[in-house]
């Protein structure tokens, strides 16, 4: 009899809205990323913003569903943001562990982007929009 395996889905899906300097990130992760999902989404994150002198980058993450990376793909995530880390202003993590939510604060130490933790997307989404939270 022959079984069939079901490949948990895993991945990154990413929404990108650019007008001049400003660019406007909304992704979503999904399950265990590895280092091919990095290879498909750096390319794209940094064609949306060749050609700009100072790129001001706010990004919503929806982690929800994330379980964490390999480790080839958490080193991809350290260079990518060690490269680009002075274009991020804002960062808004949405998720729903607490290693998460340790992490972003962690992270707030280290980058130059303003990060904040959330449980519910439209905080973040209110987060983001507010210019005074800069």
């Amino acid at each position: 009899m022959n079984e069939i395996v079901k490949s948990k889905e895993h991945g990154v899906s990413v929404g990108l809205s650019r007008v001049n300097d400003y660019v406007y990130l909304k992704i979503k992760i999904n399950g265990r990323l590895t280092h091919e999902d990095y290879e498909l989404m750096v390319p794209m994150l940094e064609n949306a913003i060749v050609g700009i002198e100072k790129p001001n980058i706010e990004v919503l993450i929806d982690a929800v569903d994330f379980e964490g990376w390999d480790l080839r793909a958490a080193w991809d995530d350290l260079k990518f943001g060690l490269k680009h880390n002075s274009e991020f202003t804002k960062i808004a993590f949405v998720g729903n562990k607490k290693w998460e939510e340790y992490s972003i604060k962690i992270s707030n130490w280290f980058i130059n982007a303003k990060m904040q933790y959330f449980e519910d997307i439209e905080e973040a989404h209110q987060w983001l929009e507010n210019e005074d939270q800069l």
